[in-house]
């Protein structure tokens, strides 16, 4: 049968509101004779290696206790979003703030990159590389994905 996903979903949900975090994804994959429950995890300004382990602790002990589980057995990972993960939610925007984000818009063929300075509802406002300032909504949106930079100045 599997691992049931809805139900590790729901335990796993519980868990991160009562942690104060945001519960990103959850997904089950096979790996060989197992399944792999994957959570991902994320709050404002990001979550550490420390909490990680804590919520991963958490979320293994709500587990244990679905009678569903028993008979299946399954490798819990927990983790935080990947810096290529597409900014979806309006929280990722407001996570991205100050940060350089790769852009398309539905039906445009370029991408543009844009400083994000600030998201108010589903409206985001930054500036591209030549300082002009941009506005556009969170609809308009094919994919956003924050671009690291390493010799970024503050």
């Amino acid at each position: 049968m599997g691992v049931p996903l809805e139900s590790a979903r729901d335990a796993a949900q519980a868990v991160c509101t009562s942690m104060g975090v945001d519960l990103e994804d959850c997904s089950v994959k096979n790996a060989g004779r197992r399944e792999v429950l994957t959570v991902v995890v994320d709050k404002d300004g990001g979550v550490d290696l420390d909490e990680v382990a804590k919520i991963s602790s958490a979320i293994s002990e709500s587990l244990d206790s679905i009678e569903e589980l028993e008979e299946n057995p399954f490798v819990l990972e927990v983790t935080s979003p990947g810096t290529d993960r597409p900014l979806t939610h309006i929280r990722h925007w407001r996570r991205a703030i100050s940060r350089l984000v790769d852009v398309s818009f539905i039906g445009e063929q370029t991408n543009t990159l844009i400083r994000v300075q600030s998201v108010e509802g589903e409206q985001i406002s930054g500036t591209d590389p030549k300082g002009n300032v941009v506005v556009f909504r969170i609809p308009d949106v094919d994919k956003g994905t924050v671009q690291i930079e390493f010799n970024r100045e503050e």
